[in-house]
């Protein structure tokens, strides 16, 4: 560059023209430092691990914490415990509920019992005995109002009591014809229908009592306790953030005019701040849609300024502890 070999004009008229060189000079120098050597664009980001936020399942009070921040754990270890005591409560009651609605199913299922259809029976031959009472009685009165020996309003109320024999008798003839034909396949219908229902119940109840117990869902470190014994967390509220132990993986903003070159699966050099060596990589995502900025909205000179979110995973063995958080620089060798 012929920048180097510029000659300054040390007098009062070429004051400005050296000021001009110079602030051209350093907007050379600031533009090749969004490069390495060989004018290859950087995408900036950080180095990243996925990240899961463990929250509450209920309002329950936190009776115990079993670990604290930067320690390790594995897969199923127990984290946190709220109270279950009011869950436990509710578990009875649904278990009960559950057992009245089995005996029940077993009951439309069985039919009704002997005894059922003795005492059906019994019942219709009573009331057959009160008819014939009733219709003896009002006979009886009948021949005495013919003699005026008795009254009609005397009849009448004699003849209701027939009527009302008669409607007993009925009521107990379709009673024991119902249990002489069995349940019907209505009745044993709903009754596992009320069965189902009440096992769903049950279920849903034992699965909020275990979630009164935290467990770790998969290997990693505990990056935050966010709730501490005592606490009553509302639901869904995040208690825990667990840092899955994973290879970490670089999430950078890719420049439009690299986005057409880049495919999943291109080598990529990951430069780490505090690190002197790359580190190799291999794009594994990136973004369709720009960041930041509608796409349909830029000019043609504008479109340069867009950006697009990629994911890089490291490749290579000797990671070491690498610390995440940390910015990247990442450059795809080829691609300019």
């Amino acid at each position: 560059m012929r920048w180097w070999n510029i000659r300054l004009d040390y007098s009062t008229k070429g004051r400005y023209r050296n000021m001009f060189r110079l602030v051209v000079i350093a907007i050379v120098l600031l533009l090749a430092g969004c490069g390495d050597d060989n004018g290859a664009i950087a995408s900036l980001g950080t180095l990243e691990v996925d990240r899961i936020s463990l929250v509450a399942d209920s309002a329950e009070p936190i009776v115990e914490v079993l670990v604290t921040e930067g320690d390790s754990v594995q897969a199923g270890d127990m984290l946190l415990r709220q109270d279950p005591a009011r869950i436990n409560a509710t578990l009875k009651k649904a278990e009960a509920d559950l057992a009245v609605a089995r005996a029940k199913l077993q009951q439309a299922e069985t039919g009704p019992r002997a005894q059922d259809i003795a005492a059906a029976r019994a019942q219709v031959a009573a009331a057959e005995s009160d008819v014939k009472t009733a219709r003896l009685e009002l006979e009886r009165e009948k021949s005495l109002v013919t003699q005026n020996y008795a009254s009609q309003n005397t009849v009448d109320i004699l003849a209701g009591r027939y009527d009302a024999a008669r409607a007993r008798k009925q009521e107990a003839d379709s009673r024991l014809a119902e249990l002489l034909e069995g349940t019907r396949s209505e009745e044993i219908d709903a009754a596992r229908s009320s069965l189902a229902m009440a096992q769903a119940q049950v279920e849903d109840i034992r699965i909020s009592l275990e979630r009164t117990t935290l467990i770790a869902p998969v290997r990693g470190k505990v990056e935050a306790v966010i709730h501490e014994v005592g606490e009553r967390p509302q639901p869904g509220a995040v208690v825990m953030v667990l840092a899955r132990d994973q290879r970490p993986y670089a999430r950078v903003h890719v420049p439009e005019p690299l986005r057409t070159q880049l495919v999943p699966g291109a080598d990529a050099e990951i430069h780490i701040d505090g690190y002197d060596k790359a580190f190799p990589g291999r794009l594994r995502w990136i973004a369709h849609d720009a960041s930041f900025t509608p796409f349909f909205a830029l000019t043609q000179r504008d479109r340069s300024h867009l950006s697009y979110l990629a994911e890089i995973e490291l490749t290579g063995n000797d990671l070491g502890n690498l610390a995440t958080g940390v910015p990247v620089q990442v450059y795809f060798p080829g691609v300019k």
